[in-house]
C-alpha cells in the first residue's frame, strides 16, 4: 500500500512497526528515509538486528503514538494495527492530531485497524473495531477517506482476524 501512494524518495513512517518485514520489503524496494516507531524498545533493538547494516537508514523512536512528535514531517504514515488499541475517544482525536502534524498536506495515512467483525481483544486488551465511515469520521477534520480494502488475516496460531486497511490523504492545511 506504502508504494501505492509515494515514491522512493518519500519520507515514511511506520508507526507499531514491531519487528515487521515491511522496513526491510521498503529497503528492498530503495526507500531510504523511513522512521520506524514503537512503544516497545525490545521490538525497536530486534528490528535493528535483524537488518543489519540497513538499519543505517532507519531512524528508531521509541514514543507512545498520542506523544509522537516527528523531527520532519512525512509523505506517508503507516499505521501497523496500533489505532484499535485506542478505545477512548480522547485518545483516537489524540493520534489523529499528531498524525495529522506529521503528514505534509496531500500526504498520506493508512491504518490497518480490526474490522467490525474483528476480534474484541488483542494480547488480552480490549480494541476498538472499525469500517470505512468511522474512520473517516475518526480523521474527518484533517484527511479524506481515499480508499479502503477489507483484509483477512490469518496468525501463526491459524485464527482468523477481519482487519479493514483505509487510505486517507491529508486536506490542504488552513
Amino acid at each position: 500500500m506504502i508504494r501505492a501512494v509515494s515514491s522512493v524518495d518519500s519520507r515514511v513512517a511506520i508507526v507499531g512497526v514491531g519487528v515487521s518485514l515491511l522496513v526491510a520489503d521498503l529497503l528492498t524496494h530503495g526507500y531510504r528515509s523511513i522512521d520506524a516507531v514503537d512503544i516497545s524498545g525490545d521490538a525497536l533493538s530486534r528490528l535493528r538486528k535483524q537488518l543489519g547494516d540497513r538499519a543505517l537508514a532507519v531512524r528508531f523512536i521509541q514514543a507512545d503514538v498520542r506523544a509522537l512528535e516527528l523531527a520532519q514531517p512525512v509523505e506517508v504514515w503507516h499505521d501497523r494495527a496500533t489505532f484499535h488499541f485506542l478505545t477512548d475517544p480522547a485518545d483516537r482525536a489524540t493520534y489523529a492530531s499528531r498524525a495529522a502534524a506529521a503528514i505534509v498536506s496531500g500526504g498520506h495515512l493508512i491504518v490497518a485497524t480490526f474490522a467490525l467483525d474483528g476480534p474484541a481483544q488483542c494480547s488480552d486488551l480490549p480494541v476498538q473495531r472499525h469500517d470505512a465511515p468511522s474512520l473517516a469520521r475518526e480523521f474527518k477534520e484533517h484527511f479524506t477517506l481515499v480508499d479502503h480494502a477489507e483484509h483477512l488475516h490469518v496468525t501463526p496460531w491459524g485464527s482468523e482476524q477481519r482487519f479493514i486497511y483505509a487510505t486517507l490523504r491529508r486536506t490542504e492545511e488552513s
